[in-house]
């Protein structure tokens, strides 16, 4: 099979996902996962296909006849390389916000070698804070090699400079060979 990663922006209105499932669904790809939100009156959306390899051409060419100038549509493929074993942990971040939070923790992580395999951050009113708060979860692909307790004390190193509290779940599952 061959994966497509599939990547839609544009203005929010009824029927975009419906038109993306129609032409998957039209070659016969199966849709295996995606993410999709509506962020300042945009939509945004990332899907991943699997599909027959003498149709992946064709669905892709149908795939950006949707491209518009008021839609954006970009197809990939999909990577089938084995990744290098890794840890799969989970990190929770809240304090004020500030600009340079998202850039300084991905500098750390970068750093180490750390791929972030989700981020979703928010911004919400604190009233107990007095201001606005940053939340940010992330799962993290952590190298075999390093130790979680080694990242787990540069991250809150780094948190105590952002004045942020950090949250390091390394309970996760043991070591994966692919993600």
């Amino acid at each position: 099979m061959t994966s497509l990663i599939l990547n839609i922006v544009g203005p929010d209105k009824p029927g975009l996902v419906s038109a993306v499932s129609e032409q998957a669904a039209a070659f016969g790809a199966n849709w295996m996962e995606s993410r999709m939100i509506n962020l300042a009156g945009q939509f945004a959306g990332i899907v991943h296909l699997q599909i027959e390899p003498t149709q992946a051409d064709a669905l892709i060419a149908a795939l950006l006849a949707l491209d518009s100038p008021e839609l954006r549509v970009f197809v990939t493929l999909g990577e089938t390389a084995p990744a290098a074993p890794a840890r799969l942990l989970a990190l929770d971040l809240v304090g004020q916000d500030r600009p340079g939070i998202v850039k300084e923790i991905s500098r750390l992580l970068a750093e180490r070698g750390v791929s972030i395999e989700e981020l979703n951050t928010e911004c919400v009113s604190g009233p107990q804070a007095g201001g606005t708060l940053f939340r940010a979860t992330a799962r993290l692909l952590v190298p075999a090699a390093l130790e979680p307790d080694t990242l787990q004390r540069a991250l809150e190193s780094l948190a105590d400079d952002l004045m942020v509290d950090v949250t390091f779940d390394h309970a996760a599952p043991d070591v994966l060979t692919a993600h």
